[in-house]
């Protein structure tokens, strides 16, 4: 297991792809914790169970799928993509449960048609980079993520929890940087609207979506 520890990572995967269960422990070991932690801070809504959950079955289809990893991303980066998706399934089906059924989403390409919501007088609250690096504003946060489409939830989690940089980002969605910092400006303009809704409490930002 020591020499396992040293590998390097491209090295590690090789192993993992040969079958090598101390080569899969020790990825387990590198990347388990940081995963959950993504998880967990993604919505409000998910407890530590539902994160311990989620990771697992992320580290499952990490396992099935190892073989599509090109590595033109760090694999962090790519387990948190899969997390994600994992996350906001697991939010739609308790979601779909409770409404009893029907999912909201929101195509990026929709971003400069009307979305229907409603501007209310400028918003006292932090904007929402601000808030994005605050513990007590990662509530309303994770609300507003919550019903916004997955472009937009995307670019945001890789920025801001996966604490990627502009061109890691470029790179992982096959993006030139100037269009990831648009995207990013223009979603992050959008998760404002949610929040201002949010605030007053005027309608559940997952309808008005």
């Amino acid at each position: 297991m020591l020499m396992m520890k040293q590998l390097a990572e491209a090295d590690l995967l090789s192993c993992c792809r040969k079958g090598e269960e101390p080569a899969w422990e020790e990825l387990f070991s590198r990347h388990y914790a940081s995963t959950i932690r993504f998880i967990f801070q993604l919505s409000p809504a998910l407890s530590l169970e539902d994160a311990e959950e989620i990771c697992q079955e992320t580290f499952v289809s990490v396992i099935r799928n190892i073989e599509t990893f090109a590595g033109h991303s760090q694999l962090q980066t790519w387990i948190c993509r899969i997390a994600s998706n994992k996350a906001w399934d697991h939010l739609e089906k308790h979601k779909a449960i409770k409404r009893g059924g029907g999912k909201v989403t929101l195509s990026l390409d929709a971003e400069d048609a009307e979305t229907g919501l409603t501007l209310d007088p400028p918003s006292t609250l932090p904007s929402p980079d601000v808030l994005l690096s605050r513990k007590e504003g990662m509530e309303m946060v994770g609300q507003a993520l919550a019903s916004m489409g997955q472009p937009c939830r995307e670019i945001i989690e890789l920025r801001y929890f996966a604490d990627l940089s502009y061109d890691e980002i470029s790179l992982e969605l096959k993006l030139n940087a100037k269009t990831v910092s648009s995207r990013l400006s223009k979603c992050l303009d959008k998760l404002e609207k949610v929040l201002a809704l949010i605030v007053s409490g005027k309608k559940d930002p997952v309808s008005s979506v």
